[in-house]
C-alpha cells in the first residue's frame, strides 16, 4: 500500500471517529450494499457464520445451519481423535493408570463445564464478564463440549438467534416509541407556506 491511500485512508477513519461513528464503517447516507441505504434504528447483530440472515432467514440461512452442525460435529470428532492419540502417548510412556484416569475425568469435567457455560451463553448476555474470562482456559480445555453445544443448538437455531432476535425486537420497539412519541421532529414538522 503507498504512502498516499494510508493517509487518505487515516484521515478518513479519523473522520468517522470524530463523527462518533467506528473506524473503518462507511460515512452515513453511503450504501452498504447495492447503493441502498440503511434503515433507520437499530440493527441486527451478526452472528458467526450467518451474519444477518438469521433475522428473515434468507440467504442460505438453511444451508449455513447445515454446514455448521456438520462442521461442528467433524471438529469435535477430530478433537476426540486427538485426545485417543495424546492418550495413546500417555499409555506408551507407562505414566500409570492413575494418571490416565485423572486426564480422562479432567478432560470430561472441562468438556461438561464448557457445553453448560456455551449453551448458556446462547440464552442471555453473561452477568459477569471477568468471571467468564477466567472460565476462558477451562472451556479451552474442554473444546469438546463447546463445539457438541454448537452443534446441538444449530440443529434448533442459529447459535445466538433467540437472544439476538430478543434484544434486537426490543431495540426496534424502543426505537420505534421513541420514534413515534418524539416532539419537534424536524423532518415531521410541516412547513407554512410562504405568502
Amino acid at each position: 500500500m503507498s504512502k498516499n491511500s494510508e493517509n487518505s485512508e487515516n484521515s478518513e477513519n479519523s473522520e468517522n471517529s470524530e463523527n462518533g461513528e467506528a473506524p473503518g464503517t462507511p460515512p452515513a447516507g453511503a450504501g452498504g450494499s447495492g447503493g441502498t441505504s440503511t434503515p433507520p434504528g437499530p440493527q441486527p447483530e451478526p452472528i458467526r457464520f450467518f451474519g444477518t440472515t438469521w433475522v428473515d432467514h434468507d440467504g442460505g440461512y438453511g444451508l449455513r445451519r447445515a454446514g455448521v452442525a456438520v462442521g461442528s460435529l467433524a471438529a469435535a470428532v477430530a478433537g476426540c481423535l486427538v485426545l485417543r492419540f495424546a492418550f495413546g502417548g500417555l499409555e506408551i510412556a507407562e505414566v500409570g493408570s492413575l494418571v490416565g484416569m485423572l486426564v480422562i475425568v479432567m478432560f470430561a469435567i472441562c468438556s461438561a463445564i464448557a457445553f453448560r457455560k456455551t449453551w448458556e451463553s446462547y440464552g442471555s448476555r453473561p452477568k459477569d464478564p471477568a468471571r467468564e474470562d477466567t472460565l476462558r482456559g477451562l472451556k479451552t480445555i474442554g473444546f469438546i463440549g463447546s463445539l457438541l453445544a454448537y452443534f446441538v443448538r444449530s440443529l434448533i437455531e442459529a447459535p445466538g438467534e433467540k437472544l439476538r432476535r430478543a434484544e434486537y425486537e426490543r431495540a426496534r420497539a424502543q426505537f420505534e416509541k421513541r420514534r413515534s412519541t418524539r416532539t419537534g421532529n424536524p423532518a415531521a414538522r410541516k412547513r407554512p407556506k410562504r405568502r
